[in-house]
């Protein structure tokens, strides 16, 4: 390679570091403490076939996240920003309350998976609980964007736990590698098109849409910079998988092969201790937890930057704490109401992850709506609208993704 050819790949591989993170960031988050225990029961149960799925959820991941990025980056707005000024403020108000509540579930989900995962090793709920309001608060409004990306990325470092446990549970790769491209071993049963549409439905969410907008504005990215962010769309969708698929292989080689059933995803920690050993079982553990310290931070994050964006105020990583006092507040606010419900044995968790994931399947088909509709028009996307194959397969995902959200719904209710 001459000095000509390396430098330009050095400015290039300079250019693309600079603008990575809030792609990956994003989808990584996808794969909070409720991702990962979806994962884990249907390792645990269908064991490598379900791996097939990963493949399509990837692409499916990968084209959605794309459109928000490529709205954000051109637009210079946010998602809520173009809701409200080309659907109204009343849609806005729907939209936005909806999203609360919905995000209140996942947050609620992502402490109970703490909350459960800290006791099954012996350590106190409420003291880790409590500290992790705290902690998120304290890094969320003392830090800056800059420091919260490196954070964050940080975080998703811990995501490798998964691939160690799933190594130390000396599984059939062969199989395993098959399984993601070919589909070896399915019985198609409706529990396994459930198990198939969750994985689908737990990775492509309503929050991850206004995150990455959010996150990418923050981030203060250009127009010029598009190429570049877009291709670390598609490296965060394949990490965020990656990682999915070790998750799988440790429960479908030591639950799954063994015949052990899970009740609860956060059980598989301990559950492959007598077939993988303790290490894989403390780190299986550990890994939920940052997965769920990250899904917990990331969602309320979401939240606030849409309120901001829906109701024109400060919203920045960046503003200081006097500016965004409003921006701040909403995001602690939902920590405070999280914890205070998980810690709460009088609550039923479950009926309120149940009707706030069913109002995530209500909201999304309206998401995937605007993305396609803004994504599609020229005044505001320029010569970056959507190519026509490019719309075809939008289309085709956008229909397979709310198919899995009714889906999953349906078979809540009647089963």
């Amino acid at each position: 390679m001459d000095k000509i050819a390396f430098g330009k790949l050095k400015r290039k591989l300079l250019i693309f570091l600079a603008v990575f993170g809030p792609a990956t960031v994003t989808a990584m988050a996808d794969n909070d403490a409720a991702g990962v225990a979806t994962y884990s029961l249907a390792g645990a149960k269908f064991g490598y076939s379900i791996l097939f799925v990963l493949l399509l959820v990837t692409i499916l991941l990968a084209i959605t996240q794309e459109m928000g990025v490529r709205i954000a980056m051109i637009t210079g707005k946010g998602l809520g920003d173009l809701i409200r000024e080309r659907y109204g403020v009343k849609l806005s108000v729907f939209v936005f309350f909806g999203l609360l509540i919905a995000n209140m579930g996942t947050v609620i989900a992502n402490f109970a998976a703490i909350k459960i995962t800290a006791s099954m090793f012996g350590f106190p709920p409420t003291v880790l609980i409590v500290g992790i309001v705290i902690l998120s608060f304290l890094f969320i409004t003392k830090g800056s964007y800059k420091t919260n990306q490196n954070i964050f990325l940080i975080s998703s470092i811990f995501y490798f736990a998964y691939v160690i446990s799933a190594v130390k549970a000396q599984p059939d790769w062969s199989r395993a590698f098959t399984s993601v491209v070919f589909p070896t071993g399915i019985q198609f049963s409706r529990e396994f098109v459930f198990a198939s549409i969750a994985v689908v439905g737990t990775t492509i969410t309503p929050w991850g849409q206004f995150f990455v907008h959010s996150f990418v504005l923050d981030k203060k990215l250009s127009p010029d910079k598009l190429k570049y962010e877009q291709f670390e769309t598609f490296f965060g969708a394949f990490l965020t998988n990656f990682f999915s698929f070790f998750m799988i292989v440790a429960t479908a080689a030591t639950l799954f092969v063994n015949g052990i059933p899970l009740i609860t995803g956060e059980q598989a920690a301990l559950a492959i201790k007598p077939f993988a050993g303790q290490l894989a079982s403390v780190l299986f553990g550990l890994g939920i937890l940052n997965a769920g310290f990250m899904g917990i931070v990331i969602v309320s994050l979401t939240t606030a930057y849409a309120f901001a964006e829906f109701f024109g105020v400060e919203g920045s990583l960046d503003a200081p704490f006097e500016k965004g006092k409003v921006f701040y507040g909403i995001f602690l606010f939902q920590l405070i109401v999280a914890a205070f419900i998980v810690m709460n044995p009088a609550i039923s968790l479950f009926k309120i992850v149940f009707y706030t994931q069913s109002l995530n399947g209500v909201l999304l088909p309206l998401i995937l709506y605007f993305l396609l509709k803004i994504t599609n028009d020229k005044e505001l996307m320029g010569m970056y609208v959507n190519k026509k194959w490019y719309n075809y397969f939008a289309v085709i995902s956008s229909i397979v993704i709310i198919f899995a959200f009714l889906f999953t719904l349906i078979s809540s209710i009647v089963g």
